[in-house]
C-alpha cells in the first residue's frame, strides 16, 4: 500500500504539470518578451510617456495570462491519479478502487470470494507505473514561437553583457526629464566622445535628447554646459556624482575616461538635464591564425607561412617567432611578416623566408604566429613543428662542418667535441685538397671555441663553419672563376684607363698592363685546370675542343695574350680590347657548355630514376601473379574438398540414412597461407604508396591508375586478412599496375624525352616498360622486321620450318651472354655500394636472385 500511495502522489504531480505548463506559458511568454525588449535598449529610446504605456500594456497582459493560469493550478484529486494509474500501467475493471470496496453482507462463503477477489486485485497492482507527463503544449504552439523567444532572448543576453542590470532598471523606470532643456532657455550643452588614437574613429556627439551609445574602451568623454541659471551641475557615471570644472561665470565643462559600461547623466540642483545609457567594448586582441600548415616551399630552400590576421581595429605588425624544438629555452628567431597598407582589419597571405643558411637548418621548429595592434595588444596563434629546409653539400668535410653546426645548435655547451671534431679534420688535409685557407679557417674555429667563452662566439663560430663548407662545396672551379672575373675586370678597368688618355701613357703604366695581361693568363690557366679536374672526378669526357663553337686549348690562350700583350705595348688600346672582348667570349661558350652538360647529367640521372621505378612496377606485377597463382591453388583445393565430401554424403546404402553435407571446416594450412598473403599484400601495398611519392616527386604527377592498383591492393588484404576470396581484387591490382607502368613510360617520355643509345643498359631493366609495353613504336623497335614475320615482328606459320608455338624461339649467341654477364657484374658492383637508398638496393638483391 505503501508504494500504490507514492504512485499515486507522483500520478497527481503529473497531472498538475500536464494542466498547469500550458497555463503557466502566457505569462512566462509576456515576461519574456518583456525582457527582450529591455535587453535591447528599445524602451531607452521611447519619451517617457510612451515608456509608461508600453509598461502599463505589459502589466495588463501579465495579469490577465496570469488570472487565467491561476484557475488551472488545482492539484488534482486521489481518484483522478488513480484513474491515470490504471490507465497508463493497462489495468482494467479499476482495481485499485476494488481495494478500496467492502462487502454488503456477512456471508461466509460471500466473504471468501470477496478475499480472493481483493488478493487477484493487489496483484495486479505490483506493476504500477505513471507516464512521462504530456502537456500537448505543442498543438497549441504549431509555429513553435517558444523556441524563437528562447533564442532571441539568449542572443539579447550576449548583446547586453555587462549592462543587463542597468537596462533592466531603466526599463523598468521611465524618465520624463529629457525635455528638461529644450524648455529651458538659455541653457546650452554639448558632449562628445573621441575614440582612442588606435581606432582611427571620429568622434561622437552624444544628442542631448539622451540614448544609447556604444564606444571603444579608453575614450575619452568631454561634457561643456553653459547659460541657465542654478549651481554648479554634476556629471553623474555609474552613480558616481563628478562636479564639473568651472571655466568662468556660467561655464562649465568635464572630462573623463570611459573604462565600463554605465549609466551616464548631466545633474543640476537635482535635476537631470540630459542622460545617456554607455556601452562601452573592450578592446579584443588581434587574432593570428595559421591558413595552412606551415611547410617547405613547393621550390627552392624557403619554408612557406600561411598566415590570417583579424582585430576590431586593425592589425599593427606581424610577427613569426620560431622556437628549436630540441632547446625550447634559446632565444628564439623573430621574422616580420609584410601587412597590407594601411592596418587592415582582417587580412591573410603567405610569408616565403629563406632559411637554409641559418644554424637551425635542418632540425625541427615550432612556428608561432604573433599580431599586435595598435593598442599595443598582442595575440598569438598555435604553435606548429615544421623541419627547416636544409642545403645539401656532397663534399664530405662540407657534410662533417654541417653536422658540427647543426649539434653546436642543439647543445652550445658542447666545445670540448666541437674543438676535438675540428682538430680531426684538421689533420686529415688531404680531404680538402690541402687549401691553406680551409685550413687557417679551421683551426680559427678551433681556437675561438677553445679561448672565447662569449656565448656569442658559438654564433660565430657557426658563421665560420658555415662559410668554409660553402667553399669547399662550390670547390675550385668556383674559386677560380671567381679569380677569373675579378682579373678580367681589372684588366678592362685598365683598358679603359688607356683609352681614355693614350698620350699620358707612361713605362710603368704600359707595365702595369702587361702585368694584368700576365695575371689574367694565370687565372684562365687555373680555371682551365679546376674544370678539367672536376670533369674527371664526374667521371665525364675530357674538356673538349670544338674550333666551330670558339673553344679554346692552351695555344689558343697563348696566342689571344701574346696579342693583346703586343697590342698594349705600342699603344693599340682598341686592338686590345677588341681581343680581351672575343677572349671573353670564348670563355662564356666554354662556361655554357659546362653548365649544358651539367644539365644533360641531370635529366640522364632523372630517367635512371624514373627507370628504376618502373622496374620496380614491373616487380609489383611479378609478385602479385605469384599471389594470384596461390590463390588459385587454395581455391581450387577448397573445390576438391568440397567435391569429396559431396560424393562422401551420397554415397550410402539402403538401411542407412543420407547424411546431410557438413559444413567445409577451413584449413589451418591454407589460413596460414592467406594471413602470409595478406602480410605480403600489405608490405607491396606500402612500397606501392613509396613509389607513387618517389615518381611523384620526380615528374610532378601520379599516375591515376596507380591510384587503382592501391585500391585494389587494399581490398585484396582486407579479404586476405579474412580468409576471404581475393582473386577478384588481385586481378584488378594486376591490371591497374600493368595499366600505371605504361602511363609511367609515357610520362618519362615526355618529360625526360627518348633515350640515348645505349643508356640505362647498365640498370638492367633500362626502358622494357617503355618499350615492352607501349604498342606501335615501342615494339617496332624491340621486334625486327622482315620476310617471313607478320607486321608486329613476329615469325608467320607459312615460315619454312616454322611451328605453331615456340617458333620464335632462339638460342641466344655469344654477344648476348657476354651482355648478360656484363649486366650481372655491374648490378652486383651497385650493390656492393651501400650508400645507395635502401630501395634500390633491395631492387638490385632481388634483380640477382633472378639470374
Amino acid at each position: 500500500m505503501t508504494q500504490l500511495a507514492r504512485r499515486t502522489r507522483l500520478a497527481r504531480l503529473v497531472l498538475w504539470w500536464e494542466a498547469a505548463w500550458p497555463a503557466l506559458w502566457p505569462p512566462l511568454g509576456v515576461l519574456g518578451l518583456f525582457l527582450l525588449v529591455a535587453l535591447l535598449g528599445l524602451p531607452l529610446h521611447l519619451p517617457g510617456t510612451l515608456h509608461a504605456l508600453l509598461l502599463l500594456g505589459f502589466a495588463a497582459a501579465l495579469g490577465w495570462t496570469g488570472w487565467r493560469a491561476a484557475r488551472l493550478l488545482a492539484l488534482p484529486g486521489t481518484e483522478a491519479a488513480q484513474r491515470r494509474l490504471e490507465r497508463d500501467s493497462g489495468l482494467a475493471h479499476r482495481p485499485i478502487a476494488t481495494l478500496g470496496d467492502r462487502p454488503s453482507g456477512n456471508d461466509p462463503v460471500g466473504l471468501a470470494l470477496w478475499e480472493a477477489h481483493r488478493r487477484r486485485a493487489a496483484e495486479r497492482l505490483s506493476a504500477l507505473r505513471v507516464t512521462a507527463p504530456r502537456p500537448g503544449l505543442a498543438k497549441r504552439d504549431r509555429l513553435a514561437l517558444r523556441g524563437g523567444l528562447l533564442v532571441a532572448l539568449a542572443a539579447a543576453f550576449m548583446i547586453a553583457g555587462v549592462e543587463t542590470p542597468e537596462r533592466l532598471r531603466r526599463a523598468l523606470v521611465p524618465h520624463f526629464s529629457g525635455a528638461a532643456l529644450p524648455t529651458t532657455p538659455g541653457v546650452r550643452l554639448e558632449a562628445w566622445i573621441t575614440p582612442p588614437a588606435y581606432t582611427g574613429a571620429a568622434p561622437v556627439f552624444l544628442d542631448t535628447a539622451g540614448g544609447a551609445v556604444s564606444v571603444p574602451a579608453g575614450s575619452r568623454l568631454q561634457v561643456a554646459l553653459s547659460g541657465g541659471a542654478g549651481g554648479v551641475p554634476d556629471l553623474v557615471l555609474g552613480g558616481r556624482a563628478m562636479p564639473f570644472r568651472t571655466l568662468d561665470r556660467g561655464s562649465y565643462t568635464m572630462e573623463t575616461v570611459l573604462d565600463t559600461g554605465a549609466r551616464l547623466a548631466v545633474r543640476r540642483d537635482g535635476t537631470e538635464i540630459a542622460q545617456w545609457t554607455l556601452t562601452v567594448r573592450a578592446d579584443a586582441p588581434p587574432v593570428a591564425a595559421w591558413e595552412q600548415a606551415p611547410a617547405r616551399a613547393a621550390r627552392g630552400l624557403a619554408i612557406r607561412l600561411p598566415w590570417r590576421v583579424e582585430d576590431d581595429w586593425g592589425v599593427a605588425a606581424l610577427r613569426v617567432e620560431l622556437r628549436l624544438k630540441l632547446r625550447p629555452e634559446a632565444e628564439p628567431v623573430v621574422l616580420d611578416l609584410p601587412l597590407p597598407p594601411g592596418s587592415p582589419r582582417s587580412a591573410q597571405g603567405a610569408g616565403q623566408p629563406d632559411l637554409s643558411a641559418h644554424p637551425w637548418a635542418g632540425l625541427e621548429v615550432e612556428a608561432r604566429l604573433v599580431a599586435r595592434d595598435h593598442a599595443g595588444q598582442e595575440g598569438r596563434s598555435e604553435g606548429a613543428f615544421l623541419e627547416l629546409p636544409e642545403r645539401s653539400f656532397t663534399h664530405p668535410v662540407s657534410q662533417l662542418l654541417i653536422a658540427l653546426r647543426k649539434a653546436l645548435s642543439v647543445d652550445p655547451s658542447g666545445r670540448e667535441p666541437a674543438r676535438q671534431e675540428l682538430d680531426r679534420i684538421a689533420n686529415a688535409p688531404d680531404a680538402f685538397e690541402h687549401d691553406t685557407g680551409t685550413f687557417l679557417a679551421l683551426r680559427s674555429a678551433r681556437h675561438r671555441l677553445l679561448r672565447d667563452r662569449r656565448p656569442a662566439a658559438v654564433t660565430e663560430v657557426q658563421e665560420t663553419l658555415w662559410d668554409i663548407a660553402v667553399a669547399l662545396e662550390e670547390g675550385r672551379t668556383d674559386r677560380t672563376a671567381r679569380a677569373l672575373a675579378a682579373a678580367r675586370e681589372a684588366l678592362r678597368e685598365a683598358l679603359e684607363e688607356a683609352r681614355r688618355n693614350p698620350e699620358q701613357q707612361t713605362a710603368e703604366q704600359r707595365a702595369e698592363l702587361e702585368r694584368r695581361i700576365q695575371d689574367l693568363r694565370e687565372a684562365i690557366r687555373r680555371h682551365l685546370e679546376a674544370l678539367a679536374e672536376r670533369l674527371q672526378r664526374e667521371n665525364a669526357e675530357a674538356l673538349p675542343y670544338d674550333p666551330q663553337q670558339r673553344l679554346m686549348d692552351q695555344r689558343e690562350l697563348d696566342r689571344r695574350t701574346r696579342r693583346m700583350e703586343e697590342a698594349a705595348r705600342q699603344g693599340r688600346t682598341e686592338d686590345a680590347q677588341r681581343e680581351l672582348a672575343e677572349l671573353e667570349e670564348m670563355l662564356r661558350a666554354l662556361e655554357e657548355g659546362r653548365n649544358m652538360r651539367a644539365e644533360d647529367r641531370q635529366r640522364q640521372q632523372q630517367r635512371q630514376r624514373g627507370q628504376q621505378q618502373m622496374g620496380a612496377v614491373q616487380d609489383m606485377v611479378q609478385r602479385q601473379a605469384q599471389m594470384l597463382d596461390r590463390g588459385h591453388q587454395r581455391a581450387e583445393q577448397t573445390d576438391r574438398e568440397r567435391a569429396q565430401q559431396r560424393r562422401q554424403s551420397q554415397s550410402f546404402t539402403w538401411p542407412q540414412r543420407p547424411q546431410p553435407p557438413q559444413q567445409a571446416q577451413p584449413n589451418p594450412q591454407q589460413q596460414a597461407e592467406s594471413q602470409q598473403d595478406a602480410r605480403i599484400q600489405r608490405a607491396l601495398r606500402r612500397a606501392l604508396g613509396e613509389l607513387m611519392q618517389q615518381f611523384g616527386d620526380l615528374t610532378g604527377d601520379v599516375p591515376q591508375q596507380l591510384g587503382e592498383a592501391d585500391r585494389a591492393m587494399r581490398d585484396s588484404a582486407e579479404a586476405l586478412g579474412e580468409g576471404g576470396d581475393a582473386r577478384d581484387a588481385q586481378q584488378r591490382a594486376i591490371r591497374a599496375l600493368t595499366e600505371g607502368g605504361r602511363q609511367m613510360a609515357q610520362q618519362m617520355q615526355r618529360q625526360f624525352g627518348q633515350s640515348q643509345p645505349g643508356e640505362g643498359e647498365e640498370d638492367g631493366e633500362g626502358d622494357g616498360m617503355a618499350n615492352g609495353e607501349q604498342g606501335g613504336e615501342g615494339q617496332d623497335q624491340a621486334q625486327e622486321q622482315g620476310p617471313g614475320r607478320d607486321p608486329l615482328g613476329r615469325r608467320t606459320r607459312e615460315q619454312t620450318g616454322g611451328q605453331d608455338n615456340a617458333s620464335d624461339t632462339r638460342v641466344p649467341d655469344e654477344a648476348e651472354l657476354l651482355k648478360t654477364r656484363r649486366l650481372q657484374e655491374e648490378l652486383r658492383r651497385r650493390g656492393a655500394e651501400r650508400e645507395r637508398p635502401p630501395a634500390e638496393l633491395d631492387y638490385i638483391d632481388r634483380l640477382l636472385r633472378q639470374f
